[in-house]
């Protein structure tokens, strides 16, 4: 008897431990909710492997210079040209915040103030009304403003939402990720976000 259970065990452990396929791990929804002043450590930065920046080919007929959102994808991608962009995971909005269209960077900003919208505060009256900018910020290192929108592109305190559909509408990248795009484009870039991969 005590070998069954021991055996049903050690199956139930591998299949935890079993690595879960792309289309599984990314997370449509995470009840995760805002934490402002919560500092991850360095470890919490290191995304999964599929979710990490890195050189990819990507076909698209926008130039060099664009920076290309697929929220159904997770991925913001800053196209290079010769069929290659660089690719990073990100946390997009969730149902009902979610948004497609075609922006420019209006602004730019190294450890930016947060100060959530009347319709977050609605929403979640346990929010700051401002809280300056620092490593405990909900907006990150850096945030990249879209045109003249709520939205933005900007850094996390929850490296642990890359992936997910957890944002009012924004973008988020780890802050290593963040500082990394902000040196990369200036204000004026081209931003197009889709919902669904062109064909």
């Amino acid at each position: 008897m005590i070998t069954a259970r021991l055996l049903c065990s050690l199956v139930a452990l591998a299949v935890l431990a079993a690595p879960m396929p792309q289309a599984l791990a990314q997370r449509d929804d995470m009840t995760i909710g805002d934490q402002p002043g919560y500092i991850p450590d360095p470890a919490e930065e290191q995304l999964p492997p599929q979710y990490q920046r890195q050189m990819v080919l990507y076909r698209t007929e926008e130039p060099p210079g664009t920076i290309i959102i697929q929220t159904s994808e997770r991925y913001l991608y800053l196209v290079q040209g010769n069929g290659r962009a660089l690719r990073y995971g990100i946390g997009v909005g969730r149902d009902g915040f979610q948004w497609q269209g075609l922006l420019k960077i209006s602004r730019k900003s190294e450890w930016p103030d947060w100060t959530p919208p009347p319709e977050m505060i609605e929403r979640q009256p346990y929010l700051p009304r401002f809280m300056a900018g620092g490593p405990g910020n909900p907006l990150g290192a850096r945030a990249l403003y879209l045109g003249g929108t709520v939205y933005r592109i900007h850094g996390t305190n929850q490296p642990q939402t890359i992936g997910s559909a957890i944002s009012s509408g924004c973008f988020r990248l780890v802050n290593t990720d963040v500082m990394d795009l902000y040196d990369r484009v200036p204000v004026g870039t081209k931003v197009v976000v889709r919902q669904k991969p062109e064909l």
